[in-house]
């Protein structure tokens, strides 16, 4: 069995994966689950530190995001897309999808956005239906200052859409005191259920924008809108995916029963990138990096395909590379929710020091010994 130290999916505990196999019911039809499910929203909620109403979509986490843009996106609205991060850019594309105008504030890739920088663009630039922002762009690891940038678009009457798939409960992310409108989740990274839910925080701002379009959402899988009702209907919009939201359910209690999960994740971090400065390798960031996922340039004279394969294939440990511009550039480690723990990232820094040294490659100190070191 593999070790899959990956920035998402990631490793699912035991009982998420024994929810998962309990006997269900039909979710369309038996009125407790409409309780369940409610049950289970509000506990999300909880854990986000938010009065907004949130709900569990059937689809991986990229449906959350091009649900937001879908339902707030008309035809010639115009859209400002914060872009330091390939995922970022990527809303550009959600935008023009619906009909609508992407206007990209791009900034540096190798750190988080200056607001400042931004508060000064948009005294001068404003007229936007709503912005999208990344918390954590994965392919660099970046992490952005949603609780400065979100209140910061309010005071110019701009709605929110933050991408937190990546950063959801490996940081503590305050969702009302963000100010954020639409916060989307998936179920694969920090929370560590499997692939296929999303979660979204979705304000009355947000919903209120959406009921005051003057056209149709043009989607009707992608349309937060058929949520809205559901418990007073009693009906949801497809049937939903009744062994996932189990698994989740697990999942989400799991985090509430760990208080000390986020700083596990920041002290987890900071150690592997101690780690990966003194064996002399480099970080692909300069600041903001988030407590998820590392992300080291692939150092001059090594091969990023060679090093994947044989971490994988000789040490039966399973890390990422990168696509678009990174690729073959980085590579990216993975160290959030169950793979946020001593014992995997040890063993995963040991098997890409043996990794370097198959490849020829000397390092200046062993990365293990490195990390363990900082975490005492």
């Amino acid at each position: 069995m593999k070790k899959i130290m990956t920035p998402g999916p990631t490793q699912v505990r035991e009982n998420v994966r024994m929810a998962r196999s309990l006997v269900t019911t039909n979710p369309d039809l038996d009125l407790e689950f409409y309780e369940y499910y409610r049950d289970t929203c509000d506990l999300l909620s909880g854990l986000l530190h938010t009065k907004n109403v949130c709900y569990i979509l059937s689809g991986e986490g990229i449906l959350g995001l091009e649900a937001a843009c879908a339902s707030l996106t008309e035809p010639g609205d115009r859209v400002l897309v914060l872009d330091n991060g390939i995922f970022g850019k990527g809303f550009a594309d959600f935008v023009r999808i619906y009909g609508g105008e992407p206007i990209l504030y791009t900034a540096d890739y190798h750190e988080d956005f200056d607001v400042t920088a931004l508060e000064a663009y948009l005294k001068q630039e404003h007229d936007f239906k709503y912005a999208a922002v990344v918390h954590c762009d994965t392919p660099t690891g970046v992490q952005n200052p949603i609780e400065k940038i979100c209140p910061l678009l309010k005071q110019y009457g701009i709605l929110s859409v933050v991408d937190a798939v990546s950063s959801m409960f490996g940081v503590d992310i305050d969702v009302d005191a963000c100010q954020a409108d639409i916060v989307c989740g998936g179920s694969q990274k920090a929370l560590s259920a499997p692939v296929g839910l999303t979660m979204l925080c979705v304000s009355k701002e947000a919903l209120e924008a959406m009921e005051q379009r003057k056209t149709p959402i043009a989607s009707f899988y992608a349309n937060i809108l058929n949520f809205r009702d559901y418990y007073k209907n009693k009906w949801f919009p497809y049937t939903m995916p009744i062994s996932d939201i189990y698994g989740l359910r697990t999942a989400l209690e799991n985090v509430q029963a760990d208080p000390d999960i986020h700083a596990r994740h920041k002290k987890i971090a900071d150690a592997t990138r101690r780690a990966i400065i003194e064996a002399g390798l480099k970080l692909y960031l300069r600041k903001g990096y988030c407590p998820t996922v590392t992300v080291m340039e692939v150092p001059q004279g090594v091969d990023s395909a060679q090093l994947l394969q044989r971490m994988d294939e000789t040490y039966g440990v399973m890390i990422a590379g990168c696509f678009d511009i990174l690729a073959g550039k980085v590579i990216r480690l993975g160290h959030m929710g169950e793979n946020a723990n001593i014992e995997d990232v040890t063993m995963m820094l040991d098997a890409l020091d043996h990794t370097f040294a198959d490849l020829g490659y000397p390092l200046k100190a062993s990365m293990k010994d490195v990390f363990l070191r900082e975490m005492k």
